[in-house]
């Protein structure tokens, strides 16, 4: 079929526009195993920088840990490399079992299904356990995914406003008819690093006979004083209906996700979640290598105090230096800029300093919310977040926003 010319300058123009707004998104492309040193080319054609990632999730430093590795080496071997099905027609082998076994002991559940990824969890959980009758209430900053998965399913949709209890108690109360209501948050958000407030929002769906569902992938493995997660920090493990993560993240950065929660929820995804019956399983040399993270995280919480306790000295440093950052207590501290164009520009400068670490701006984040959101890592040692702080200041006063307030880095670059 012919493309017509009319389309192609249609979106010539549209990418265009991207670029002369100085907005464009570029991909880096790193020559290196995932790790707090990292080797970069960017742009395409650049020789290789050396630098310090500041912006990955590999909360645990597990993503190249040479443990890992050699498990996942050795699930290929024993396992093969992949599965060539579904799960239900002859995709299941016996470690995929056994991790969704692992993975209901560690968070405190009833039952487990494993997911491609956790987007494909949450892509799939809402259509196989709600119906047209029932009414989802989501808090207004949920995670893109959780949003798609929303939008496919024809139960009424409904939200309130970020992590407002009472606000989510009025809308409670406003559906009280409906069949069922279910409660959807993240544990941790991505954008800002703050916490949901489970504890609340367990005591309202008690209340109001709502179930809860939450999206735990920025908190699984590191979150709550053994890393089971949020319910695990807000004393409600056990209380969650259902629990959405990823392997992607804290939990090896490879891949996979999970639905973990009440049986009869779980079983329903099983028989009717599409991206489970419809999508090839999670291939064996992932699984190996993400039981033998938890192998690791069920010995020791070294990885995850020493996470805690890198959080910390990153954000008392940023906090010094006069910088606005996003109030909370996890290891996404984003640094915020409010513009779109200082937000790439400030990223650029800092990589020319040797600090890998990306700006978000709007449709990532809310308008004039442009921020370097910075994660930090078990794998940072002292001296990477030493010299990652001292580019930052560096930086920081070449666009002279140390110590100015949110108003006044408007008045200077405008939102």
């Amino acid at each position: 079929m012919a493309y017509p010319e009319k389309i192609r300058n249609l979106y010539q123009g549209l990418v265009k526009a991207i670029q002369d707004a100085g907005l464009f998104k570029q991909e880096r492309f790193i020559h290196s195993p995932q790790a707090a040193d990292i080797e970069v080319e960017f742009p395409a054609g650049a020789p290789l920088k050396k630098v310090i990632n500041m912006c990955s999730n590999n909360y645990l430093g597990l993503s190249s840990h040479p443990d890992v590795v050699k498990a996942a080496h050795e699930g290929l071997e024993s396992r093969g490399y992949g599965m060539s099905s579904v799960r239900f027609i002859c995709g299941t082998q016996d470690i995929h079992r056994e991790l969704e076994r692992r993975m209901t002991e560690f968070l405190g559940t009833e039952d487990t299904l494993l997911f491609p990824s956790c987007m494909d969890a949450n892509a799939g959980v809402f259509e196989a356990v709600l119906t047209k009758d029932d009414v989802m209430i989501s808090d207004r900053l949920v995670h893109a995914s959780l949003i798609d998965g929303i939008r496919l399913c024809s139960a009424m949709h409904d939200t309130y406003k970020h992590s407002d209890m009472a606000h989510l108690e009025e809308k409670l109360q406003l559906h009280a008819d409906k069949r069922l209501k279910m409660v959807i948050t993240d544990g941790v958000f991505s954008m800002d690093g703050d916490t949901a407030k489970l504890d609340e929002m367990v005591a309202l769906g008690e209340k109001y006979d709502a179930m809860l569902l939450v999206d735990d992938s920025h908190s699984s493995g590191f979150i709550g004083k053994t890393g089971r997660g949020t319910h695990e920090k807000c004393g409600v493990m056990g209380k969650i209906d259902i629990i959405t993560t990823t392997f992607g993240k804290a939990l090896g950065g490879a891949s996979g996700g999970c639905v973990s929660g009440r049986r009869e929820l779980v079983e329903m995804c099983r028989q009717r979640a599409r991206p489970y019956l419809f999508s090839n399983t999670i291939a064996p040399v992932v699984v190996s290598g993400v039981l033998k993270v938890m192998e690791i995280l069920s010995a020791s919480t070294e990885r995850r105090d020493k996470l805690e306790k890198n959080a910390a000295y990153w954000r008392k440093g940023l906090t010094e230096a006069g910088f606005v950052l996003r109030e909370g207590d996890t290891p996404i501290v984003p640094v915020m800029l409010f513009n779109a164009k200082l937000s790439q520009d400030f990223s650029k400068a800092l990589y020319d300093e040797g600090i890998y670490a990306i700006g978000f701006f709007f449709p990532v984040v809310p308008q004039g919310q442009a921020r370097i959101r910075t994660q930090i890592s078990a794998g940072h040692e002292i001296h990477h977040l030493d010299r990652a702080l001292d580019a930052f200041i560096k930086v920081g006063k070449k666009f002279n926003i140390l110590g100015k307030t949110k108003q006044e880095i408007i008045q200077m670059y405008g939102m």
